[in-house]
């Protein structure tokens, strides 16, 4: 596990993003477009290969941010 010490800004914004949208289920519903973007990259960038049950969660909630931008930009449209 990373100390303190080795924690970078990215580390840090992505740790306070991934609390507040877990913290309850409306919140990731509320998250803009350049949010889920900026999410989607920091969970991309971090490597979780050394924890398969965290890599299995990285997996996960990239599929759901990448529904929810479709949402956001094409599914408007379909209805």
């Amino acid at each position: 596990m990373t100390n303190m010490a080795e924690m970078t800004d990215e580390d840090n914004e992505r740790i306070k993003m991934l609390r507040a949208i877990a913290s309850s289920k409306h919140e990731f519903n509320k998250l803009s477009l350049a949010q889920l973007q900026r999410l989607q990259e920091l969970v991309e960038k971090k490597n979780y290969g050394h924890d398969k049950k965290a890599h299995k969660s990285k997996v996960k909630l990239l599929g759901k941010i990448n529904v929810r931008i479709y949402e956001l930009t094409e599914g408007k449209g379909i209805w």
